[in-house]
């Protein structure tokens, strides 16, 4: 992973020193709320419900187990003892005291992390496959592309106030595992015939209250200008987009409204005066970020016998086995496999990790992973690296934890935004409706029948829980001061990108798992040998789903 030097630590210990200066002088009275609001979402405190909630970035979602060791530090002394996975691949704590943000963002700069730009108008995260640089499917390991435009787009002055928040996600997979489609900026790495690396970049796609799927505007860019093309886009959305209407200053409007074609132009024009600037990549700028991502020293191990003494341990071990099934995916070295960690058990909220459970991780991570993990899209922490001979002990340690529930990918492994009981924006509770979900679904042995199901949970428009592009969405909503559900069908955030058509009038609460079990049984009822829960929508549309459910 990238390496921090001096001048980085440098301009992050500043940081830290500038807002811990603004929030003594808004705890002051010096600030008013309007003034202090800009400076606290540009290092990711928001006001929520309940108590602050500060967003800790997790570049493309790597990080090391010193850094996890830190975060169970403040979040057992900071917070109530638990921190919370992001869809974007980050950690939110959930009840840290104003004054005490400070000095937690300064613990944080001991091991390299912070908190900037992880809310506020500007660009944030950038996202990337969790399982890069080790994905069978890859076709170059995108890290190195998305640490780039890490350094880029941090602190860039330019876009510290854009229309509205922007983001870039990084594809180099067969299977889109980053969601491309629906970012701000959508690139897509591929390979020319000669085998050179190429950008295909995707404009214009995102959730929220209008959910876009993005447009290609720009092929075969070559790998010198990626940086100078994205800054022309975002120059022309700095530009044009809309800040009188915040509902309307995403730059998926302003592509819709310029039309596709429209907007390359005005990108190309911009991109023009830039393409040849100090942001052209040179060879030795590209080669001294990938020298952080060369692969580790990996053992030479012999393949078949590793799997001749995984089938002897999955016949003794019934549950081990179906924990290789579900939640231990291929890797790209013989003798090893990438593991997922399961954080969705009933009765907890899917994403949420407390101290105790992230300092024996990084134990494992030390002793089986090289001390590297990664936060996935689905809530869920990925160790990349581990030997196919250590899966069974490691098995065994996750499932002490309660982190080795096999049903990743599953109705049971919802993505689940906070919603109602800590987001100030919601318009009902999110994690209830997912546990009653998982109540109801408790078969495991149903859920494999059923076969992989992608089930969202937003509490409000804004799509935190990503509905639009579930298979199944819910979404919350408000009825004179009541919570209802809608329930929506038919998304897809891979590379056969669907937005969810709404089945109908919303549910009560209590109402919600019987609905799926409807929805269900409609899928059951007409679904072909083999075929999963979305080929079988997209085969028979949704009205046959719509009579059932309303019948």
């Amino acid at each position: 992973m990238y390496i921090y030097d001096q001048h980085d630590r440098q301009m992050l210990n500043e940081r830290v020193a500038q807002f811990r200066g603004q929030t003594d002088r808004f705890l002051a009275g010096e600030l008013s709320e309007s003034e202090f609001l800009p400076l606290r979402l540009q290092n990711g405190l928001y006001i929520q419900r309940l108590a602050p909630m500060l967003r800790v970035a997790v570049p493309y979602g790597l990080y090391n187990t010193a850094q996890l060791r830190k975060l169970a530090h403040i979040a057992r002394h900071y917070d109530k003892g638990y921190i919370h996975v992001s869809t974007r691949q980050n950690f939110q704590l959930n009840w840290p005291r104003l004054e005490d943000v400070p000095d937690i963002l300064e613990e944080l700069a001991t091991v390299d992390m912070h908190a900037i730009q992880t809310s506020g108008n500007c660009i944030r995260n950038t996202t990337t496959d969790q399982y890069a640089g080790v994905a069978i499917d890859e076709i170059e390991d995108p890290r190195p592309w998305c640490e780039l435009i890490r350094q880029w787009s941090t602190f860039h002055p330019e876009f510290a106030l854009l229309p509205r928040k922007f983001k870039v996600a990084v594809c180099a997979t067969e299977e889109d595992r980053a969601a491309f489609k629906f970012h701000d900026i959508g690139v897509e790495l591929v390979h020319n015939n000669e085998g050179h690396t190429r950008f295909h970049i995707h404009v214009g796609g995102g959730l929220g209250r209008t959910p876009v799927i993005s447009q290609l505007i720009k092929r075969d860019l070559h790998w010198q200008h990626l940086i100078t093309y994205l800054e022309a886009v975002l120059r022309v959305y700095n530009q044009l987009g809309r800040r009188d209407n915040k509902y309307k200053a995403r730059i998926k409007i302003l592509v819709k409204a310029m039309g596709a074609e429209a907007f390359a132009a005005r990108v190309d024009q911009e991109w023009q005066k830039i393409k040849d600037d100090d942001n052209t990549l040179s060879e030795d700028a590209v080669n001294r970020v990938q020298a952080f991502f060369a692969p580790p020293n990996y053992e030479v191990l012999d393949d078949s016998s590793c799997n001749r003494e995984l089938a002897s341990q999955r016949l003794d071990n019934n549950d081990f086995g179906r924990w290789l099934d579900k939640n231990v995916q291929p890797h790209q070295k013989d003798g090893y496999a990438i593991v997922n960690l399961a954080l969705k058990p009933t009765g907890i909220a899917p994403g949420d990790i407390t101290d105790l459970q992230m300092e024996a991780v990084a134990d494992l991570a030390d002793q089986y992973s090289g001390g590297l993990l990664r936060n996935t899209h689905q809530q869920n922490i990925v160790l990349a690296d581990v030997k196919k001979t250590d899966l069974f002990a490691l098995w065994q340690r996750c499932d002490e934890l309660k982190l080795a529930t096999p049903n990743l990918g599953y109705l049971s492994d919802p993505i689940c935004c906070p919603g109602g009981d800590y987001c100030a924006l919601a318009n009902a509770k999110s994690i209830p409706i997912a546990e009653a979900i998982q109540r109801q679904f408790d078969d495991i042995d149903y859920l494999y029948d059923l076969g992989p199901i992608d089930l969202n949970i937003s509490g409000c428009m804004n799509a935190c829980g990503h509905h639009h592009v579930g298979h199944i969405g819910i979404l919350g909503v408000d009825k004179k001061g009541r919570e209802f559900y809608q329930i929506s069908l038919g998304g897809n955030m891979g590379r056969e990108a669907s937005i969810a058509k709404i089945l109908g009038p919303s549910f009560g609460p209590e109402e919600v798992p019987t609905v799926i079990e409807k929805v269900l049984d409609v899928f059951v009822k007409h679904r072909h040998p083999e075929e999963q829960f979305i080929d079988t929508y997209r085969r028979v549309g949704i009205d046959p789903f719509k009579e059932y459910v309303y019948a």
